[in-house]
């Protein structure tokens, strides 16, 4: 007799009821047909009444007695639906990035919370004109009639009023309009509402021409699409070259054709600019989504893709998961960004998903950068074999003539020789002064989220890095003594004192944030408009879209700010850009540092001389010799790649090879080293003998403790994907065997 197979069916595809699947019994003559995500027909409860559900998980084994288990009934013919490309999305998820099931769905599915719907209510005169008249005339003579008469002199005017204008500024009672809809004299009409997170998008944009360049890159993508199978094109754009003009002239062709699009930006900082330009031209076929709205805004965001009243939506990561079903089209827009990936089980980065997702629809994804990650550009090599083979198109050159940026690069051991201590070098407060001169605008940028705990030689530049890894070793403070830590490989040493390159005693940790230097710039230039933008300044709502509109009015004249003010944001009156501190991500525990740091340095020069006026970049360095930090200043990320590739490939890092960390913590410090332990114990039999396969660590989380919960990390690079999912399933199956009944979380990162 054939091996019997079950579905787990979910019934109503709710976050809330995920923990709550049905097993059922696959029918023979079912089994090549039912998959994880297909829709099914099941019959449900003790009257057997035929429900839909969809299969959510598939085994060899029962739950449950199997005489007590039904048959799935049937499987309906329709066409690919938004539910079944969610679960089959999740299920890729799940077994990509070796999470549970559950936690891929969790991600992927909108939580089904119960949101008032909102209504428009409108009082509207019912009578004709003639009989409105003759009561108004009766009405006028009675002593108790002032609300009435005051409502039908406006209703005769207008026919139609705003409820809460008649309850709120004609203090007309919920009585009174009774009164009036029993006599016939009115109608009190509702009509649905949707909450919208913003408003005064502005009129309809002018459509420039798109350059030789754009036009290029824009047909190539649109070809593409029409051949309706799944492709990927990047779009290299220096800062400022119209990449967002070739995105909605692409989107144009795709919703023509009655299909969908997908528009994801890496911050919430750029909603409101991103928003406004498509709102422009596509008006109400744009819907937006992202973690600042409202559970109300949200709601009804969800209810427009589903209604199809919305072909284009835009937002962060989670907005892939959108319920469309006639997707056509995907936008990573700064593709190169950290947002994308989430630290969250499953931790999946949105450049691959949407890929996966593209080949679900037979989509398009269309990846813009002027900094592209280095895995991206990677797959547009021409040597490179595989099938998910990148096509890139380049605009090389800004719109409407404008030039790239001059940059002078300051090397700030030099004015530390010439007893200049200041955050500030001399070239930067001269040009600082000069631009408020000529009331012009400036953008300061420093780096500070959480990068203060490397030691680096302010006289030299030189980074102690861990002897293992090539990456900069951490400060740690414990039980009153100081160390240094490699958060790859748990290497460990005393912390320095002196510089071990050039003795110098000007050696510790670097830290100075925004706040610091808005108090230095104020003291500097009293007299100058500043404003700040970080973490503290925008964490209530609106706080982005508050600065960003303040300093677009030049309300201000200098704007203070980390990461957020780098990306994406057009001031046309900002002609000076001062980077400080611009190798502060050289030095963070991470194989991707040099990236990290020409990309933001790239970006942040960027943002200078977007207009018609000549725009200057100053880079405050302690490594001006560094190749991420040279460069950057020279624009030239080729040069950049064929570093930073060949580094990649002797070390065995992404995207010269793949790289798999597991992360495992529990409640009790000895039960997470135990699983640890086996668990590498477990990859390391597997690992011997082979030559394509390392293990490094295990080590302790840079943070080890939190919320009570203690957490190792290692990690396993290999050339051969087939071998790190081989070892993540024999890594549960033996943590599993081995610790059945403790609590503990078992996470997997692949990168």
């Amino acid at each position: 007799m054939p091996q019997m197979l079950y579905a787990d069916v979910i019934v109503d595809i709710s976050i809330e009821n995920l923990d709550r699947p049905y097993q059922y019994i696959i029918p023979h003559d079912m089994e090549e047909e039912i998959k994880i995500g297909t829709p099914v027909i099941i019959p449900f409860g003790r009257g057997n009444r035929k429900i839909n559900g969809y299969v959510i998980g598939i085994s060899e084994k029962p739950k449950f007695d199997i005489n007590r288990l039904k048959s799935i009934e049937s499987i309906p013919k329709t066409g690919l639906s938004a539910t079944q490309v969610i679960i089959s999305l999740a299920y890729w998820m799940k077994e990509y990035y070796g999470s549970t099931m559950n936690e891929a769905l969790k991600t992927t599915m909108p939580v089904k919370k119960k949101v008032r719907q909102a209504e428009k209510k409108s009082v509207v005169l019912r009578a004709d004109d003639k009989s409105a008249e003759e009561l108004l005339c009766t009405l006028s003579a009675k002593k108790n009639a002032a609300a009435r008469v005051r409502l039908l002199e406006e209703l005769i005017k207008a026919k139609n009023l705003d409820y809460s204008y008649v309850r709120k500024e004609l203090n007309i009672s919920a009585s009174t309009l009774d009164l009036l809809k029993k006599q016939q004299v009115i109608d009190i009409e509702s009509a649905r509402m949707y909450r919208m997170p913003y408003t005064d998008m502005g009129t309809e944009d002018e459509r420039p021409v798109l350059n030789a360049q754009q036009k290029e890159a824009a047909d190539a993508v649109v070809k593409g699409y029409y051949e309706h199978t799944y492709k990927r094109f990047l779009l290299h754009g220096v800062t400022g070259s119209g990449k967002t003009e070739v995105y909605m002239a692409v989107i144009e062709k795709v919703i023509a054709d009655n299909r969908q699009v997908i528009m994801l930006i890496p911050e919430i900082a750029l909603t409101y600019q991103t928003v406004q330009r498509f709102y422009r031209r596509f008006r109400d076929r744009v819907s937006i989504l992202n973690s600042r709205m409202s559970a109300g805004e949200r709601y009804d965001q969800y209810e427009r893709i589903k209604k199809g009243e919305a072909d284009i939506i835009i937002g962060p990561r989670s907005a892939l998961f959108a319920p469309f079903e006639r997707l056509g089209l995907i936008i990573i827009d700064e593709e190169h960004e950290d947002s994308y990936k989430s630290e969250a089980p499953p931790r999946y980065h949105a450049r691959e998903v949407a890929s996966q997702l593209a080949k679900i629809h037979n989509a398009v994804l269309l990846l813009g950068s002027a900094t592209p990650s280095v895995d991206t550009y990677y797959k547009t090599q021409p040597d490179y074999p595989y099938e998910d083979k990148i096509i890139k198109y380049e605009l090389t050159k800004r719109i409407e003539g404008a030039s790239m940026p001059d940059v002078t690069v300051v090397d700030m051991r030099k004015e530390l020789k010439n007893k200049n201590y200041s955050m500030l070098s001399l070239a930067l407060r001269d040009k600082i002064k000069e631009r408020l001169e000529k009331k012009e605008q400036v953008m300061l940028f420093i780096n500070r989220r959480g990068y203060t705990g490397f030691v680096s030689c302010r006289n030299c530049g030189e980074s102690i890095k861990c002897p293992n890894c090539d990456i900069s070793l951490t400060v740690h403070h414990s039980k009153g003594e100081d160390k240094m830590m490699c958060h790859m490989c748990g290497y460990e040493t005393k912390t320095v004192i002196r510089c071990p390159k050039c003795s110098s005693s000007y050696i510790g940790g670097f830290g100075a944030g925004t706040q610091k230097v808005e108090e230095l710039i104020e003291s500097t230039f009293p007299n100058a408009g500043v404003l700040r933008m970080d973490a503290d300044t925008t964490s209530k709502k609106g706080g982005h879209e508050k600065i960003l509109a303040a300093f677009a009015g030049h309300e201000a004249d200098i704007l203070i700010g980390t990461q957020m003010i780098v990306k994406g944001h057009d001031f046309p009156k900002v002609t000076l850009v001062g980077i400080l501190a611009a190798d502060m991500t050289l030095h963070i525990s991470d194989f991707r540092s040099s990236e990290k740091t020409f990309e933001l340095l790239v970006q942040a020069a960027g943002r200078a001389g977007r207009g018609r006026l000549k725009g200057e970049v100053v880079v405050q360095t302690y490594r001006p010799e560094h190749y991420a930090v040279a460069c950057a200043a020279a624009q030239d990320y080729k040069s950049f790649y064929k570093q930073e590739i060949a580094y990649r490939k002797i070390m065995k890092y992404p995207p010269a090879s793949y790289m798999m960390t597991l992360f495992v913590s529990s409640d009790s410090e000895k039960l997470s080293l135990d699983i640890m332990n086996v668990s590498y114990d477990t990859a390391d039999n597997i690992v011997k003998g082979r030559s394509d396969t390392v293990l490094i660590g295990p080590a302790k989380h840079p943070v080890f403790k939190a919320n009570n919960m203690y957490r190792y990390l290692m990690h396993v690079k290999t050339d051969n994907l087939l071998a790190a999912e081989g070892i993540r399933k024999a890594v549960c199956g033996a943590a599993e065997k081995e610790f059945a009944g403790y609590k503990y979380i078992m996470q997997f990162d692949m990168q």
